[in-house]
């Protein structure tokens, strides 16, 4: 697919669109009001059912594909590959972010040309394949490859979902849905360590003949014979089965992925997701809220110069302190579990998934009530203030029960603030190729977050890792000061408008949204 019909993408003309004129306003009435309100909110709740929840599937098995290397090493992986010899482990946690930050702006422009239906199935079905094979490595380097690989394959994943959701709602009904979209994988990322237990236990599966490297005795089945083995180690069947899983949902999503508001009425596969007057009805309210429904062709200059915004890169700064504390706290919550509070094995892998449960909680009601207010940078420093108290509790205190309530705070904190922060981006911009532009932006800040929160927690740290405390709290922090400056500069830009003033994303009438 190109982008889709150029003559609908034509007619929107310029970017800096004036005042809706009355038949503007008249055709959008129009169309909404072909339909009863009851009618409205059935297909609001079946674009939900459709849209949201298979996005936030695929997103489950994203999280956990790129996450559990830190599960992996305390079942076994970091002794049978030698992790813990230098910065090994840091290393293959790193080299992912690599690929996956450079590779986000084509890969959204990419998104917009295929359509999502074709490139996110696919390239969700790709990084499934190759997460079984990590389940079959011999030597700790060549994971380097590997996590290369699959950055380049989930590069064009999460920006593509955020862009995706912010093309089909209207501004303050956007949170809610970012934050079920990624409650529900970051739960699941979080459950990962309770089902990577159990794919544990299939180390008694399979055999082969060669000593070690996971088919001899190894951390996870240190009483394993040698000769011809029992079965492969376990922490080799975490990888293998969620690749298979991954590639489970990646099928099911090439039937269920919807594509873009205005070509919903498509047939795909021979099926058709809405019919052309409800396709009509959701474009109609994306363009009474902001009027940017259609893409407007796409000129890479004119791409590239949405970048010249200064919000633009605020925003992807928060967003990227923000991963910093979220990604050290997925790569490295059950390493400091066990190594640094003393945990079991099994208790460190299944004690990760409360804090998450509490995060998503206070994910949903920050949600709720953002959309209900119309506000969002609160939310955004109430949770800084949160990650600055449980980061502090998890560091510095010497009592396990209280580190350990310190990490359910800054895992709330840290995890509540992406849909935040996601929806405030998306709330104040226009325009289909400036949106795309800055949901790659943002997302590829995000892993930058990633290689900092990737690294920070140090071996030769343990069992306090101070380092890795003092940088996230800085981030904490950080995310407060841009916070508030960014509310001054948008309280600035409303009060002109006010008064009669310039514009804003060039519309008139449009204002920030706090």
């Amino acid at each position: 697919m190109a982008i889709h019909d150029q003559e609908k993408a034509q007619a929107l003309g310029d970017e800096r669109i004036e005042a809706n004129s009355p038949s503007d306003s008249d055709d959008y009435d129009a169309r909404i009001q072909a339909f009863s309100e009851k009618e409205q909110k059935k297909i609001i709740r079946r674009i939900d059912r459709r849209l949201v929840l298979t996005l936030a599937f695929m997103y489950c098995v994203s999280l956990m594909d790129r996450t559990n290397l830190g599960i992996a090493v305390v079942a076994g992986m970091g002794v049978d590959l030698r992790l813990t010899v230098g910065a090994r482990y840091s290393v293959i946690t790193l080299v992912f972010f690599f690929t996956y930050v450079f590779l986000q702006p084509p890969a959204t422009v990419i998104l917009r040309k295929m359509g999502p239906k074709l490139f996110l199935p696919t390239i969700c079905l790709a990084w499934g394949i190759l997460t079984i094979g990590f389940g079959f490595v011999h030597q700790w380097w060549e994971m380097i490859p590997l996590r290369l690989v699959l950055g380049v394959l989930e590069a064009g994943f999460f920006p593509g979902c955020a862009y995706l959701l912010s093309c089909w709602y209207p501004r303050y009904e956007l949170q809610k849905r970012n934050a079920v979209f990624y409650l529900i994988g970051s739960m699941a990322s979080a459950f990962s360590g309770i089902l990577s237990y159990g794919f544990m236990q299939m180390n008694t599966l399979g055999s082969g003949d060669r000593l070690g490297q996971g088919y001899g005795p190894t951390a996870a089945n240190p009483t394993a014979p040698s000769g011809r083995l029992p079965g492969i180690a376990g922490w080799r069947w975490i990888f293998i089965m969620q690749g298979v899983l991954t590639c489970v949902v990646a099928l099911i999503g090439f039937v269920t992925i919807v594509d873009f508001p205005e070509y919903a009425s498509k047939s795909w596969l021979g099926m058709k997701f809405l019919t052309k007057e409800e396709s009509d009805f959701v474009v109609a309210r994306i363009d009474r809220d902001r009027k940017d429904a259609h893409a407007e062709p796409f000129e890479f200059g004119k791409y590239m110069k949405n970048g010249a915004d200064l919000k633009v890169w605020a925003f992807g700064a928060l967003f990227g302190l923000t991963t910093t504390i979220t990604y050290a706290i997925a790569f490295f919550l059950p390493i400091i579990l066990r190594n640094g509070m003393g945990f079991s094995i099994a208790a460190s892998q299944c004690l990760v998934a409360p804090p998450y449960v509490l995060a998503a909680i206070v994910m949903f009601g920050m949600a709720w009530y953002g959309d209900k207010w119309h506000i969002r940078s609160p939310f955004i420093l109430v949770n800084g203030v949160l990650a600055l108290i449980g980061l502090p509790l998890l560091g510095f205190s010497r009592n396990v029960g209280v580190r350990y309530f310190g990490v359910f705070l800054a895992t709330t904190a840290a995890n509540a603030n992406v849909p935040c922060v996601l929806t405030w981006q998306a709330n104040n911009i226009r325009g289909q190729w400036k949106r795309a532009l800055c949901s790659a932006t943002l997302v590829g800040s995000g892993g930058i977050g990633g290689i900092i929160g990737s690294v920070v927690f140090r071996s030769q740290d343990a069992p306090n890792y101070r380092p890795g405390i003092y940088c996230t709290m800085t981030a904490a922090a950080l995310i407060i000061v841009i916070t508030l400056l960014l509310d001054f500069k948008f309280w600035k830009a409303n009060k002109r408008v006010d008064n009669g003033g310039k514009a804003i994303e060039g519309l008139q009438g449009f204002k920030y949204t706090l």
